[in-house]
């Protein structure tokens, strides 16, 4: 199986922050392997001194549940009591809320870009951006 190695966390990174900038808006990313393992994480300038462990969150739960959190937090009303209670159950670990998106190789998860100091739909359009620079194309 493909492995998220820094140099390409880097790069998820960078995308995820030039996203950002075009927005106009400050951004924590974080990059996470497919078992939820941290690779990289950076506080944008800015943020909220949270956005660290909530950009990590989410990528975690975009890397375990294989699909972007936005997602999620529309499956929230099919199945409020799971995915209201998820954050709750894996001690924090994971947080099915709108800014995680997989990073797909081989037509495989193999890890996720998880983005947080924006607005939900910032937070996804950044996260969106980072996995799609690591990604195969």
């Amino acid at each position: 199986m493909a492995e998220v190695t820094l140099e390409m966390a880097e790069n998820g990174v960078k995308a995820a922050q030039a996203k950002a900038r075009e927005l106009g808006t400050p951004m924590s990313a974080a990059v996470v392997d497919d078992a939820g393992r941290l690779v990289l994480s950076a506080r944008g300038d800015g943020t909220g001194f949270f956005t660290p462990e909530t950009s990590r969150a989410k990528a975690v739960a975009a890397a375990a549940f294989r699909r972007p959190t936005k997602d999620m937090a529309n499956l929230r009303e099919s199945a409020p009591a799971f995915w209201g209670n998820v954050a709750a159950v894996l001690g924090g670990e994971a947080l099915p809320s709108i800014g995680g998106v997989p990073i797909i190789s081989g037509g495989k998860v193999i890890g996720a870009v998880g983005c947080g100091g924006g607005t939900g739909e910032q937070d996804h359009l950044c996260a969106e951006a980072g996995a799609a620079a690591i990604s195969d194309k």
